[in-house]
């Protein structure tokens, strides 16, 4: 099966690794334990708030599109080539899935336990990578380079999730936590920090110190607000924010919810401003909690798993992929994601 990209996009020329590779660690009984709702509007998809329901289409109900992962992390949309990449952190690789085809293969074995991802404002793939401690860029021929690999003269400690802005900058979380591999746990070496990589310079900057455990973090649409999860926040986890002025610079930090008996993860915004955050820790918890931009939860995707994170994608960016424990789930909507810069 050959899984070079079809269409054109950054990655055309990219004979991508793993072409033959064979979904190995997939576990079928995994697909018997689940399946989409019958039932029109879906009961999955909860209004919790009136407001919500300009961002719900009543037709569509929650899929699952990919299933036999061990734990999946990071998706991004890639417009041009129609596919959504995200990691399979403990399979230490990366995955496709193809809209055209619905087929889901190997993006590139051997991801270095790579966790979030994005895209820049050309289309090109940028990476967190656990295991090498480093941000990295896919080139258009399928070269790899290394944008960052530490700060301060030492190692990043485990990048967990990225973002780029409109201007160019890349903006990264590295907690002072790694996912355990197989061969050991990744012992951090420095201060848990969100760094931005500066445009012109290219040079890292230390952004924030003060988060406990940052974990996943995104923008407003006008990009003036960074939120972040202080993922290490007791006795409950936090979405914090910060004003950004047009250098990067922060100021002003604020709690902008607790989150109580959840487990907020990773985030990303909708053209109103609205919040849809990958959300667990048990049943009537596990999927997706939407907030508005005045931390009012307006609405909840029930999942049968703990969703780590998510992103907007599809043609019109109104299809909101959810990338859980084992699986891969899409919602249609009737709202549309923050566009992507690439």
């Amino acid at each position: 099966m050959s899984i070079i990209l079809k269409r054109r996009s950054f990655l055309g020329s990219v004979a991508l690794a793993g072409a033959a590779a064979s979904l190995s660690s997939w576990h079928p009984a995994h697909a018997n334990m689940w399946e989409a709702s019958l039932r029109l509007p879906d009961p999955a998809v909860r209004i919790l708030d009136p407001a919500f329901k300009t961002s719900v289409n009543t037709l569509s109900v929650v899929e699952r599109i990919a299933t036999g992962f061990e734990w999946t992390e990071g998706p991004v949309w890639l417009g041009e080539a129609n596919l959504l990449l995200f990691s399979d952190i403990r399979g230490n690789r990366i995955m496709k899935w193809d809209e055209t085809t619905g087929e889901t293969s190997v993006f590139r074995a051997s991801s270095n336990f790579s966790n979030g991802n994005t895209v820049d404002r050309q289309g090109r793939l940028l990476t967190c990578e656990c295991a090498t401690r480093r941000i990295t860029r896919t080139e258009a021929d399928g070269r790899i380079t290394v944008l960052a690999d530490g700060f301060d003269g030492k190692p990043f400690n485990s990048p967990n999730d990225i973002v780029c802005t409109s201007d160019g900058a890349i903006w990264f979380t590295d907690p002072a936590f790694g996912p355990n591999f197989s061969e050991g746990d990744l012992s951090p070496v420095q201060a848990a920090r969100v760094y931005r990589i500066d445009p012109r310079t290219r040079k890292t900057e230390a952004v924030l110190e003060d988060v406990p455990g940052p974990n996943g973090l995104c923008f407003s649409p006008d990009e003036k607000t960074l939120y972040v999860i202080a993922s290490r926040h007791t006795p409950h986890r936090q979405i914090w924010t910060y004003d950004v002025s047009a250098n990067g610079t922060t100021s002003s930090q604020r709690v902008f919810l607790d989150c109580a008996e959840g487990t907020a993860d990773g985030l990303r915004a909708d053209i109103n401003g609205n919040l849809w955050c990958g959300w667990g820790s048990g049943e009537g918890l596990d999927g997706v909690a939407i907030f508005n931009s005045q931390a009012k939860q307006i609405g909840h995707i029930d999942l049968p798993e703990r969703c780590p994170n998510v992103c907007f994608g599809g043609v019109h960016r109104n299809q909101l992929f959810m990338a859980c424990h084992t699986s891969i789930y899409r919602l249609t909507l009737a709202t549309q994601g923050v566009p992507q810069i690439g």
